[in-house]
Formats: C-alpha cells, structure tokens, sequence
C-alpha cells in the first residue's frame, strides 16, 4: 500500500501514527529488492544503515520517515557511500565520500531517510542511463527501452515505486527528460 502514496502521503501516515518510519523503509528495501534486478536503478544500498536511521529518533521534519534514493552525481554525496559519478576511475579507486553534502544534510534534516544511491552516465556526459562501468537502467515500463538520462536511475526508481521520491540534477535536461520518458513530474 505504500508505494501507491507519495511523499506527503507517506510522511502523513508517520504523523498521524499510522505507519512507523521504519514500516515505510522497509517497505522500500522490499520493493528495490524485488523489482531492481531488471532495472538497474540502484547502485549502492545502505539498507541497514537506513533500518537504524528509521528506527533512532529521526528529526521531526515534513518528510519524517520517508525513503529516498540520490542521485550519483552532483549533489548526492552521502558520507561514508561511494561516490563515482558512472566513472570508471573513481569506481576503481574506491572512492568514498567523506561527509554528507549540504543537500544530504538537508534531506536529512527534512526527515528524510536515505536508502542508497541511483545509477547514472559518466559525469552525466549523456542522455541515456548508460555508464560503462554499470549495466543500462531500464524503464518500468518497457525494460526494452531507456529511462533516458542523466537522472534515469532516479526516474526509474520513482516510476517503478521503489520509492515515492528520488533526486535528480539537470543541466540539460537531465531531470525533465527522464521525467517525460518515465510519467513523472520533476523539478528542476
């Protein structure tokens, strides 16, 4: 049932004391679990690191409790997660970030509850979900085909209710063009 209600509609359960955090995460890992393997949305998890956010006392935001994916690119750097931008380089270095971004920060303070990571094309370099060193993300609604790019795995994720809420960036088009692909609304 939760991955039917958006964000506001998620975060209104844990207000009203309908749904506890962790019911809502769990809810997700669940759905990226299943529905992942033909997709190729999610890059990196951090599932029980999210299960002990969810379960710690989380700020009393306007998104308490809610799950959400990050982008791998730009603004989604999350502490202690690898952060590779699609590139090779970065990837075989094992590059981690050290310290959350100042969106990640807010996202966190706003209540938010952060499962993992989305895939993307090399330092968003195109307008496919296509990096060289991950497999395609594929659209939900014909895996057959693209969620465009560079926020595919985002739009993917979304679309296909892993989560009801994902970033995204756009310099391009990047955001509006998976949205369109994928039925989405996104702002840029």
């Amino acid at each position: 049932p939760f991955a039917t209600l958006d964000a506001t509609g998620q975060a209104e359960l844990v207000r009203t004391g309908d749904a506890m955090p962790e019911d809502l995460v769990g809810a997700a890992i669940d759905r990226i679990t299943q529905l992942d393997g033909d997709l190729h949305a999610v890059i990196a998890e951090r599932y029980d690191d999210a299960l002990t956010d969810a379960r710690s006392g989380l700020p009393d935001g306007p998104f308490r409790g809610v799950p959400i994916l990050v982008k791998d690119l730009g603004a989604g750097q999350v502490d202690g997660m690898p952060h590779h931008l699609g590139n090779r380089a970065l990837r075989d270095a094992g590059y981690t970030q050290r310290g959350d971004s100042f969106l990640i920060q807010r996202l966190r303070q706003a209540g938010f509850v952060i499962l993992g990571k989305t895939n993307t094309p090399e330092l968003g370099f195109s307008n496919t979900t296509e990096p060289t060193i991950l497999p395609a993300t594929c659209n939900p609604w014909d895996v057959t085909r693209s969620p465009s790019g560079s926020s595919g795995g985002s739009a993917a994720a979304v679309a296909s209710g892993m989560v009801p809420v994902a970033t995204a960036s756009d310099g391009g088009g990047s955001i509006r063009t998976p949205a369109a692909v994928t039925g989405l609304f996104g702002l840029k």
